[in-house]
C-alpha cells in the first residue's frame, strides 16, 4: 500500500470569534459608549490625555471641520507627520466621513512627497509644523504648485489646524451621523505607500474591513481588554502604529500611549513606567536600544505583560532578554506586509519561547496561508521552502489606480503573493527564510534597491549602480551600492554619494557602503547576481560576525 502523501503547506485560521462587520467609525462609537470614562489616548510629549468621551468629541470636531472644507467620502486626505495626538484624531475623523487617509512617511523629502500627492490625488494635506531637520511647510510650498488636486494644506500646531477645529466644534452632529451611516465596511479608507520594485512607490489601498479586523484580531491574540495600556513607539504612518497600535486599542477599549513623536528609548521606558503600560511595541532595534539604555535598571517595567515585535527578524538573544529583563512573558512575534493590513501570522501567548524565537507563528484567525513553488504555483509539502501566500479578509483592495501592479501581486484566486521564502512545519508554524525579490529590511523599513538605483543613475559620474542589503548587527541589514563609474570620472566615496543623496532621498534609503567595480557578477542570461555580490561584500566589509548572528 503506498504511503499517504505528505501534508501540504496550507493552513487556515479557525476562530470562535466572528469577524467585525462595522466601519471604523461605528466600531469606535461602540467603544466610546461602552467605556466613556476610560483613558483612550495619552500624548506624553504634548502633555495631554483624553478619555474615550473626550477623544470622541475631538475626533468629531475634526471630522466636521473637514466637512466644512468640502472634504467628502472618497476624497484623499494626506497626513505627513511624526506621531502626535492630532494624527490619531485625523485617522478616526477621516474614517467617520469616508475620506481616504493617505499615510506619508515623515522621512520623505520633497520629490517623494510630490509623487505621493499626485499619484493619490490628495485634496487636503495635514502636515506637521517641523520635526528634527524637516521643515514640512517649506517642502509643501516647494511642491504645491505641481500638485493639481491639492486644495488645502493644514499645518499641525499652526493657525490652519486651529481654524479646522474651530470650524468643527459648532458643527451639526446629525450631519456627521448621516455621513457615517452612508459608509460601507468595504469602502477604501486608507492608502499606504510601499516602495515599488519598479522604482516608484505603490499605494496599497485598504478598506475599513481590512484594517479594523486586522487590528482587532492582533489585539485578541494579545488578550487585550479595556484595562490594557499600549505604548506605541512605532510610527503611525505604518500599519504597525495605526492598525496594530491604534485600531487594536480602540476595538478593545484599551489606552493608546504616545511616548514621543519618533522613537526615543528613554522616552519609551519613561512612558511605560509612568503610564503603567501593559504592552510595548517595537522592531528589534528598538528593543535593543531600550535594553542597552544606561538607565534601564531604574525604570519600573513591572506592569508589562505583553507586546509585539515585528518588522524584521528578531535575534534570539534579544527575544530572551525582552522576556526576562522587561517582563514581557507573553510577547508576540508578528509577520505581514502592508498589502495584508498587515499581519498574516502571529505567535500566541501560550506558545513556547522556542516557538517565539524560531518562527513568526501561525496563520491568524479567519486567514489562510500556503507555501507554493514559485515556478509552478503549486503548494509544496510541509517542511519544503517556497513562496508564502496569504488570503482572506486582510488582503488589500489593490494598488491605487494600478490594476496591472495589483494583478502581479494578487492572483485570480485572491492569494496575495508576498515574495518571501518560507517554510511551514508540521504544526503550521512558519519560518521566513529569505526573500525572492531583493527587498532589504533595515530596522523594520522595507527598502527596494531599484528605487535607490534609479536615483543613483542620475549622478553624472555613475554609469551603473546595483544596491544590495548586507548584514548589520544593529539594523538587521544595511544598504550597499556597487557602482560602475563613467570613463574619466573621479572615483566616488561613500561620503560623496551621501552628499549627493542628502535632502533628495530619505536618510534611511542612502547607502552606507559604496564599492567601486569594473563589472558586476552576472548569470549566463545577463542578470546581475546579487546573491554573489552580497557574499563578496560580507568578506569585503568584514561582516562575518553580523552574517552569523542567529535570527528567528
Amino acid at each position: 500500500m503506498p504511503d499517504a502523501p505528505a501534508l501540504p503547506s496550507y493552513a487556515s485560521g479557525t476562530s470562535d470569534t466572528p469577524l467585525l462587520g462595522d466601519t471604523i467609525g461605528d466600531n469606535f462609537d461602540r467603544t466610546v459608549a461602552a467605556f466613556p470614562d476610560q483613558d483612550a489616548l495619552v500624548d506624553r510629549y504634548a502633555g495631554r490625555r483624553w478619555t474615550y468621551r473626550d477623544l470622541a468629541a475631538e475626533v468629531n470636531a475634526v471630522a466636521l471641520g473637514l466637512l466644512s472644507l468640502g472634504i467628502d467620502k472618497g476624497d484623499r486626505v494626506g497626513i505627513w507627520s511624526p506621531n502626535r495626538w492630532e494624527w490619531t484624531c485625523v485617522q478616526y475623523a477621516t474614517a467617520k466621513i469616508g475620506a481616504i487617509l493617505v499615510n506619508i512617511n515623515p522621512a520623505y523629502r520633497s520629490h517623494e512627497l510630490e509623487f505621493v500627492l499626485n499619484q493619490s490625488g490628495v485634496k487636503l494635506l495635514v502636515a506637521s509644523d517641523a520635526f528634527k531637520t524637516s521643515d514640512y511647510p517649506a517642502m509643501v510650498e516647494e511642491v504645491r504648485e505641481k500638485c493639481a488636486a491639492l486644495e488645502h494644506v493644514v499645518i499641525l500646531g499652526g493657525e490652519s489646524w486651529q481654524a479646522l477645529i474651530d470650524a468643527g466644534w459648532p458643527g451639526d452632529p446629525d450631519v456627521l451621523a448621516e455621513k457615517q451611516a452612508a459608509l460601507s465596511p468595504d469602502d477604501p479608507i486608507n492608502i499606504q505607500y510601499t516602495s515599488g520594485t519598479t522604482g516608484f512607490p505603490k499605494g496599497a489601498t485598504l478598506s475599513h474591513h481590512n484594517i479594523l479586523n486586522n487590528g482587532f484580531f492582533v489585539g485578541e491574540l494579545c488578550d487585550y481588554d479595556h484595562n490594557d495600556r499600549v505604548c506605541i513607539c512605532v510610527p503611525f504612518y505604518h500599519c504597525f502604529g495605526m492598525v496594530m497600535g491604534n485600531l487594536a486599542c480602540t476595538s478593545h477599549g484599551a489606552c493608546m500611549v504616545i511616548p514621543a513623536p519618533a522613537f526615543d528609548p528613554k522616552a519609551t521606558l519613561e512612558a511605560v513606567a509612568a503610564e503603567q503600560c501593559t504592552s510595548l511595541y517595537g522592531v528589534p532595534t528598538m528593543f535593543i536600544a531600550e535594553l542597552n539604555h544606561p538607565d534601564f535598571a531604574s525604570f519600573d517595567l513591572s506592569s508589562l505583560r505583553t507586546g509585539i515585535m515585528a518588522g524584521s527578524p528578531c535575534p534570539v538573544e534579544v527575544m530572551k532578554q525582552v522576556i526576562d529583563r522587561m517582563g514581557m512573558a507573553e510577547v508576540s512575534i508578528c509577520y505581514g506586509m502592508t498589502e495584508t493590513s498587515p499581519v498574516s501570522t502571529q505567535t500566541r501567548s501560550d506558545d513556547s519561547v522556542e516557538r517565539r524565537v524560531s518562527t513568526v507563528g501561525r496563520v491568524g484567525p479567519h486567514l489562510e496561508s500556503k507555501v507554493v513553488d514559485p515556478e509552478t504555483g503549486l503548494t509544496v509539502p510541509r517542511g519544503v521552502p517556497g513562496e508564502l501566500c496569504t488570503r482572506g479578509y486582510s488582503v488589500m483592495l489593490g494598488y491605487w489606480e494600478q490594476p496591472d501592479k495589483t494583478a502581479e501581486a494578487i492572483d485570480a484566486a485572491r492569494w496575495m503573493h508576498t515574495g518571501d521564502l518560507a517554510v511551514m512545519d508540521d504544526d503550521g508554524y512558519v519560518n521566513i527564510t529569505g526573500r525572492i525579490k531583493d527587498m532589504v529590511i533595515r530596522g523594520g523599513e522595507n527598502l527596494y534597491p531599484r528605487e535607490i538605483e534609479e536615483f543613483l543613475y542620475t549622478h553624472p559620474d555613475i554609469l551603473d549602480a546595483q544596491v544590495i542589503g548586507v548584514p548589520d548587527e544593529k539594523y538587521g541589514e544595511e544598504l550597499m551600492a556597487w557602482v560602475q563609474m563613467r570613463e574619466g570620472a573621479s572615483p566616488l566615496t561613500s561620503e560623496k554619494v551621501r552628499e549627493f543623496c542628502e535632502g533628495k532621498l530619505a536618510r534611511y534609503k542612502i547607502p552606507r557602503y559604496v564599492h567601486l567595480v569594473e563589472e558586476f557578477p552576472m548569470t549566463v542570461t545577463g542578470k546581475v547576481r546579487k546573491v554573489e555580490m552580497r557574499e563578496k561584500s560580507i568578506t569585503l566589509l568584514g561582516l562575518e560576525s553580523a552574517a552569523a548572528a542567529k535570527h528567528a
